[in-house]
């Protein structure tokens, strides 16, 4: 199933902040740069200025400098000042920036988290080379190759990329494994791994489907679709879907899920730019949720494609968008290859829901204002009351149906649900920061391994935990971690501490089918969106 479109190839990022983000590809990059004329920039003739000063630099310069090291400095300069999304890629970064969207990577097949100076193992993928080998969860890594990972200072990026390589290649491991005596060597060869940007399809209720979508990425559009089947199977008649948090990906991904809720006809969404013709993307009408009762969740990380599902949706009165003001991203950039394995990406056009609507925020006052936004917003008390948000009228446009929607940096909700921060102590806040209910829940698991392996859903799980002196538990672990016990703060923020530590323990055990059914009671936005849909 393809969307009609006149263009194919635009490539959207988005940089937040708060996130190491690259954001939204149209349906392929663009690939440009090989055969270009030699030139430090690739600037058209051959005598450009920058060409000229750093050929005087390298030939005259009183010491010897790397030109290759002053390109890598100079092209971040010169883009400084235009818009923020315009992003210099350099060669050791591209790969794993592009692997974020593919779906796949080259890997082993585990999930894993630092635990006690350890490399401590979560998940085995199913079907992927760890499984294969025998590798199970509770395992500790100690060894990748001739490197020791265990109780030495090595961040999470430094291990990934030891354990990460092209399929096929070799690696050898070292495990610890309760019980054992010695280190179990395996040698795996690398598979593809598959990265799911669909974190979970559930039914809330007997009619009420739910999707968390995390990314656009390259099989997102397959992942949903494959959601809503099994939804529909078990009698969905009504949708949420969860764009939360969700900074954008693959456009492809988005119209194409998009599609499935649309009559034939219908706008998505166009862009346009200085040297970029208008380009239309329109429904086909084979979509098969096309009556679907539909609504869709937002907040102010929801960026790019995100708000391009979410505007589509709104401006063509096929739903209610529910939460807060999202990012407000609205430039469309392309990815172009550079001779040396770099890449830029260049913004060349602006995207527009189906009103007109341009949607980007304004960066007018430079990168830094930009990425504090969501701090402005926070501290402008935006995200407890609508009623502080102002738009000029200018930017007020009508959907066909007669509904008022802005423009002019992010989609507004129909429905707007503040923050939720009741229950949250400093007691909390510091178990939280320092991750260790996160920890605790692990080591929880980690100690009744046997038994949870037989745990098959969340309720199963639950059912275990009650019997369980996890808080108390937790309390000592915290203190031994340098939390001091709070008694009030403890009573404070019991509810919110059970539920997300049950939470945590069945995302060990059963992945994220468990954790999202748990972790909705703590969700004031999901349940208010459950009730307006009843």
């Amino acid at each position: 199933m393809g969307i009609n479109n006149k263009r194919s190839t635009i490539l959207f990022p988005i940089l937040l902040a708060f996130a190491v983000v690259l954001g939204m590809v149209l349906n392929s990059v663009f690939q440009k740069g090989a055969g270009v004329e030699p030139g430090i920039f690739n600037l058209p003739g051959s005598g450009s200025k920058l060409d000229v000063v750093l050929d005087m630099i390298e030939k005259d310069y009183v010491d010897t400098v790397s030109s290759g090291d002053l390109v890598e400095k100079a092209i971040p300069a010169i883009l400084k000042d235009l818009d923020p999304h315009t992003v210099y890629i350099p060669a050791k970064d591209l790969q794993r920036v592009n692997e974020d969207l593919k779906g796949n990577f080259g890997g082993i097949g585990v999930q894993f988290i630092r635990y006690q100076d350890t490399v401590a193992i979560v998940r085995v993928i199913p079907g992927g080379p760890s499984e294969i080998a025998g590798i199970k969860a509770g395992d500790r890594i100690v060894m990748v190759d001739d490197s020791l990972v265990a109780g030495v200072k090595m961040s999470d990026n430094d291990i990934i990329d030891r354990l990460k390589g092209p399929k096929g290649t070799p690696v050898k491991i070292g495990i610890y494994r309760r019980g054992e005596k010695t280190i179990i060597d395996k040698e795996l060869l690398r598979g593809s791994i598959p990265v799911a940007s669909v974190d979970v399809a559930y039914m809330l209720s007997d009619s009420i489907g739910y999707i968390k979508v995390s990314r656009f990425a390259a099989t997102t559009y397959f992942e949903f679709s494959e959601g809503l089947q099994k939804l529909a199977a078990q009698g969905m008649k009504k949708l949420i879907v969860d764009l939360r948090g969700n900074t954008g990906g693959y456009l492809s991904e988005a119209t194409n899920m998009i599609n499935e809720f649309l009559t034939e006809g219908k706008m998505i969404v166009y862009t346009q730019g200085k040297s970029q013709p208008k380009a239309d993307y329109l429904s086909n009408g084979t979509g098969q949720f096309q009556d679907l009762p539909l609504m869709v969740l937002i907040d102010e990380a929801s960026a790019s494609a995100s708000e391009i599902f979410a505007g589509a949706i709104q401006d063509n009165d096929r739903g209610r968008i529910v939460g807060r003001r999202s990012f407000g991203k609205g430039l469309v950039q392309e990815q172009r290859s550079l001779p040396d394995g770099s890449a830029l990406r260049l913004t060349v056009a602006r995207y527009y829901t189906p009103t007109g609507r341009c949607i980007q925020k304004s960066y007018k006052n430079g990168k830094e204002d930009y990425y504090n936004d969501l701090n402005h917003r926070f501290l402008h008390g935006e995200f407890e009351k609508q009623d502080s948000i102002h738009f000029d009228d200018s930017l007020k446009f009508e959907t066909p149906g007669g509904n008022i929607v802005y423009g002019g940096g992010g989609i507004m909700p129909d429905v707007f649900i503040p923050v939720d921060t009741s229950g949250y102590s400093n007691y909390f806040r510091e178990l939280r920061s320092k991750g260790v209910i996160y920890q605790y829940a692990f080591s929880f698991v980690d100690d009744h391994r046997a038994e949870m392996l037989e745990l098959k859903d969340y309720k199963s799980v639950l059912a275990f935990i009650k019997h369980q002196p996890v808080v108390k538990e937790l309390v000592a672990y915290a203190k031994n971690k340098g939390v001091k016990p709070d008694p009030h703060g403890l009573a404070q923020s019991l509810n919110v501490i059970e539920i997300q530590l049950k939470a945590y323990i069945a995302r060990d055990v059963i992945d994220d089918e468990g954790f999202y059914p748990i972790i909705k009671d703590l969700d004031k936005t999901l349940l208010e969106a459950e009730v307006l849909f009843k």
